[in-house]
């Protein structure tokens, strides 16, 4: 897999992250710490697109 086509699916992860929280949020029984987790997941991949971003 080349660094542009893992670049795009971390991005997509990344989208399908930040909706899956937006959901969580809105849901009126919502589990912090599985917020927090999917938080951190979120920000890990950012955290990789980034280091893969400067590469490309």
């Amino acid at each position: 897999m080349s660094l542009s086509s893992h670049l795009t699916e971390l991005r997509k992860k990344h989208e399908i992250l930040s909706r899956r929280i937006e959901e969580e949020q809105r849901s009126p029984g919502a589990d912090d710490l599985h917020l927090v987790d999917l938080k951190r997941q979120k920000l890990h991949l950012k955290d990789e697109i980034e280091r893969i971003a400067q590469q490309v």
